[in-house]
């Protein structure tokens, strides 16, 4: 049974983006950064950027793909299709541009977090993440500079993915259906209620699996392979057929998950207002169970 399942989710991800792969090596990094239509988003803290970074990088957070918070009472909600439009072209993303992301330090939630932005927006199938970051690049003998660049404003068409987004309602309706698999991907002290960290109540949502999204990388960030990926999966409670949705506490760790079921060819969605949303809502059931 376990072949078969693997089988079947690796035949899905060998066909899932054509045009771009989900990950991306140091080595094509390097054969196609002379490349005009390339664009590379670095996500870090600004210090880390203008100490050193891919040459021609431009810093993304994943707050500039978002609402601000004096706009939202969530933190990290998606932008709206005509203002993420307006920040991507003043990124230099246009059309035909291919984008790369890396992370710097250990920033690999937020680099999952802009993939995911991207996505939504209809841009997945030109966008990827440089496996292991920054880190990776350099060890590789990846060149890096302090040097920044700005590149001319691009013109893109975006062309969203509401289906990829799933909102609170939906989760609820949701936890009825037998196929609808709902993945806490934080820590597991944070899924048994041991803390609640900074969120208003400590617990998960009923129902839900614990997949923390730590144990698909490697200590040094890489994602694993997709077939080590696949049983860790299923160890988790995933079934062939299931329809995921992923969430954490804000909508970082969600998509780090997200974008592995994806590389499987596995329907995902994440739950834009995660934990953060759920937890401030008295009258929404949690579970506080500790993990079998």
């Amino acid at each position: 049974m376990k072949n078969v399942m693997i089988a079947a989710l690796l035949l899905g991800g060998s066909a899932l983006a054509p045009a771009a792969d989900v990950l991306v090596s140091p080595s094509w990094l390097m054969e196609n950064l002379a490349d005009p239509q390339l664009v590379v988003f670095h996500v870090g803290a600004r210090a880390g950027f203008e100490g050193e970074h891919i040459p021609g990088a431009q810093l993304v957070a994943g707050e500039d793909l978002s609402f601000p918070l004096a706009e939202s009472a969530l933190l990290l909600q998606l932008l709206p299709p005509d203002r993420l439009q307006r920040t991507l072209e003043g990124l230099g993303v246009s059309d035909d541009s291919r984008i790369v992301i890396y992370f710097d330090a250990d920033s690999m939630t937020a680099a999952g977090r802009v993939y995911f932005s991207l996505d939504a927006a209809g841009l997945g199938d030109r966008a990827s993440i440089l496996d292991g970051g920054l880190v990776a690049w350099k060890a590789a003998g990846g060149a890096v500079t302090d040097e920044i660049e700005t590149r001319p404003a691009g013109r893109i068409t975006v062309a969203p993915k509401p289906e990829l987004v799933i909102g609170l309602e939906d989760v609820r309706s949701g936890l009825a259906q037998s196929s609808f698999r709902l993945i806490d991907t934080r820590a597991p002290e944070f899924f048994d209620g041991t803390t609640k960290g900074s969120m208003p109540r400590a617990g998960h949502i009923p129902g839900a699996l614990n997949l923390p999204f730590k144990n698909l990388a490697t200590p040094d960030l890489r994602m694993k392979p997709d077939s080590e990926i696949a049983l860790i999966f299923e160890s988790a409670g995933v079934k062939t057929g299931d329809a995921i949705v992923t969430y954490c506490n804000t909508g970082r760790q969600a998509t780090v998950v997200y974008l592995a079921a994806r590389r499987l060819g596995l329907k995902a969605r994440v739950y834009d207002g995660s934990w953060d949303e759920w937890s401030r809502r008295d009258d929404l059931p949690i579970e506080t169970t500790p993990i079998k």
